[in-house]
């Protein structure tokens, strides 16, 4: 029975607040969602534990105050779903960046009050990546808290959607893969050793072209490319839209045991979809890859104690 790190919900108050001004997730149509819907989709696929997160474009449209009430409401209304099904649901809970100093409070809130599994944090928010200078002091929070933190992608700034093809199916994964770099280039998790950070869909393009974005190294003074790598290889990330066999070599060759991860993306992957991919990985599994082993349940019990079986 799996543990799913990459499902989503769309609680009424965020589709209202997404539909009231015409947003996306990059241009992709919002999906119906209910609990119940989600516990029968777990039943067929064999999913024990969906943990929740909110998915692009997030809560911050603009207005600090607005986005810090809009993550509480969220929040909390995620954090009552948990306690009803506690061995069914988990949360990952949403923040407020670009607005720090509300994301700063939301996320001692959520972990501290709510008991949240980790938090959720989008590639960049406001064209601000993970790796700046502006976030440091909510890595400080989390890595004082042991904390998981689950990175969404969301649209690139300043990059115009192609024509008639919404940005999660070749945006989403570049914008994933600029995060992870500027993230490896300023040594964010070799500074704060006690984060876990799960890149979604396989890291976007990062087990594929890492040996290319260790150059980066080149113009970062005090980094080596090893150094790069390394910081890469730390991240942990989710099969969602990933479990294909063009993808799973490359997610294997580069990532070590206990790295990877299951992840659905319901409701935003139509069921069809991830009925294949399910059955990629399956595959995959049974043939015994040492990176593979642990992916539908033990590696995600090791970052989230609180869904650990005997």
């Amino acid at each position: 029975m799996r543990i799913d790190v990459h499902q989503h919900l769309i609680p009424t108050r965020y589709r209202a607040a997404l539909d009231e001004r015409g947003l996306t997730a990059g241009g992709w149509p919002t999906p119906d969602w209910d609990p119940d819907a989600a516990l029968a989709m777990m039943d067929r696929r064999g999913i024990a534990t969906g943990v929740l997160s909110i998915s692009a474009p997030g809560v911050h449209f603009g207005d600090d105050a607005a986005a810090r009430e809009l993550a509480r409401a969220v929040n909390e209304e995620h954090a009552e779903l948990v306690a009803r099904h506690p061995d069914r649901f988990g949360q990952f809970a949403v923040l407020t960046l670009p607005d720090v100093e509300g994301a700063v409070a939301e996320a001692e809130y959520a972990l501290d009050v709510l008991g949240a599994d980790g938090v959720v944090l989008l590639s960049n928010a406001g064209g601000a990546y993970l790796g700046d200078e502006s976030v440091e002091s909510l890595w400080e929070i989390l890595d004082a808290r042991d904390a998981v933190v689950f990175v969404h992608p969301t649209a690139p700034p300043g990059l115009p959607m192609l024509p008639g093809l919404p940005s999660p199916l070749l945006d989403f994964p570049f914008d994933t893969t600029r995060a992870a770099l500027q993230m490896a280039t300023r040594r964010v998790l070799a500074r704060h050793p006690r984060l876990r950070v799960i890149l979604s869909h396989a890291g976007g393009f990062v087990p594929f072209v890492a040996s290319r974005l260790a150059g980066a190294a080149r113009f970062t003074d005090g980094v080596s490319e090893d150094d790069v790598l390394d910081e890469l290889r730390s991240f942990f990330v989710d099969t969602a839209l990933s479990a294909t066999p063009t993808a799973l070599p490359s997610i294997t060759a580069f990532f070590p045991p206990g790295h990877v991860l299951y992840g659905s993306d319901f409701p935003f992957a139509p069921e069809s979809w991830g009925v294949t991919f399910d059955r990629v990985l399956d595959e995959a599994v049974a043939e015994g890859h040492p990176v593979l082993v642990g992916v539908d349940r033990r590696n995600a019990e090791a970052l989230l104690p609180r869904l650990r079986t005997s």
